[in-house]
This record gives structure tokens, C-alpha cells and sequence, in this order.
């Protein structure tokens, strides 16, 4: 049976890289006032000491907000900031059993699958706790990644009715309800939430617009 307390739902922000830790803080406060429960700190190009500072700080922020942090990559920066989750690529990846043995269950685990059923369900029975699937739609973030479409993240939800599904890449906010019609059950964005000139209003129209659409 699905543990629902440690499944990932609705607007999933993934805080873009290159930003100073100010305007990090004041673009997930925004995010988390709009009421975005989850959020995800990419801080690849930023020095350990650094990139915790900034991940602890974030860890304070979403606490008292009542939301989750999840950090790209990083195990260690995930233990040592308290975050929630890591999120692990596939170039990333490490056996879900090893990290489970060093952190417990307390560690929420994301995995990228992009549109890999098999990878998808060799590290759903290793016990990730949610898989991502996408780009969905051509995205500016990641330019060189093929479109999957919304028929193979439908197909997606048909192979894996209990897995938690997270759909990324170019979803805007008018894609919101078709992406949850295909059977997502979050939707990670980008720019599309902190490019924003009002992030805070862009996220409650997000959150609202998730939370009107249909779902499988």
C-alpha cells in the first residue's frame, strides 16, 4: 500500500542555478507565500560550504512555510542540511538499498527517468519514492533533451498506476491541467514559475489551476 505521507504532489519549483543567495531566498520565499509545498535547490556550480549555507538556509525557509526541500544531486549536502529529498539523475544514480542504508526512510529519493519505462521500474522496485518523466515539452532548460510528449506520460501512468510521477520540462501554466490529465501527480517547473514578474501570484495560479484539473 502506498505510504500517501511521503508521496510529492502538486507544483514541484526547482529554484534555477547561477542566482546569488539573496535573490534565492527571496524567489523561494515568493514561490512558498503563492503556496508551492515543494521546492529544489540546484547548486552544481557552487563550492560545498557555500552551497550548504545557502541549502540550510533554504531548509529554515521551507519549514516555515510547511513545505518540503529536496536537493539535486547531493547526498551529502541533503544529510548535512536536513533537507527533505535529494533528487538523483540517471548519470547520478546510486543504489536506492546503499542510500536507504545510510540515511533510512527519513530521505525522500526523486529519480529522472526522462522516458526510460525500464529504468523507471528498476529504481520504483529499488524504492525511490517518486520517478520523473519528461521533458514533456520543449524546454529552454535543458534545450538538447527530446520532447516525450503527454501520450507517453499517460503511458507512463498506464505501466505504473501507484508509482508518484512527477512530469518536467515546459510546462507552462496553461499546460498545468493536461499535464495532470495524463496522470501526473506533480508538475516540476522552472522558469515558467521564476521568470515570473509576480512570482507569488504566478505560483497561487499555478497552485489553482493544479488543483482545478482533472486527475486520472
Amino acid at each position: 500500500m502506498t505510504d500517501l505521507s511521503r508521496r510529492i504532489h502538486g507544483i514541484y519549483g526547482i529554484l534555477p542555478e547561477g542566482l546569488d543567495t539573496a535573490d534565492l531566498l527571496i524567489k523561494a520565499d515568493a514561490a512558498l507565500s503563492g503556496g508551492v509545498k515543494t521546492l529544489q535547490l540546484r547548486d552544481k556550480g557552487m563550492g560545498f560550504k557555500e552551497a550548504l549555507k545557502r541549502a540550510k538556509a533554504l531548509r529554515k525557509l521551507t519549514q516555515d512555510h510547511g513545505a518540503r526541500l529536496f536537493v539535486n544531486d547531493s547526498l551529502q549536502l541533503a544529510g548535512e542540511s536536513e533537507a527533505d529529498g535529494v533528487h538523483l539523475g540517471r548519470s547520478d544514480m546510486q543504489s536506492i538499498a546503499a542510500i536507504r542504508a545510510e540515511h533510512g526512510n527519513k530521505l525522500l529519493i526523486g529519480v529522472s527517468c526522462q522516458g526510460d519505462a525500464a529504468f523507471a521500474q528498476f529504481v520504483l522496485k529499488e524504492g525511490t519514492d517518486y520517478v520523473s518523466f519528461g521533458a514533456i515539452f520543449p524546454t529552454t532548460s535543458k534545450q538538447d533533451v527530446v520532447p516525450i510528449g503527454l501520450a507517453r506520460l499517460a503511458k507512463a501512468r498506464q505501466i505504473f498506476p501507484a508509482a508518484n510521477i512527477c512530469a518536467i520540462g515546459g510546462l507552462t501554466l496553461e499546460a498545468l491541467p493536461t499535464v495532470r490529465d495524463a496522470g501526473a501527480d506533480c508538475a516540476a517547473v522552472i522558469s515558467s514559475l521564476f521568470a515570473a514578474e509576480n512570482i507569488e501570484q504566478r505560483a497561487r495560479n499555478m497552485v489553482e489551476a493544479w488543483n482545478n484539473a482533472p486527475s486520472v
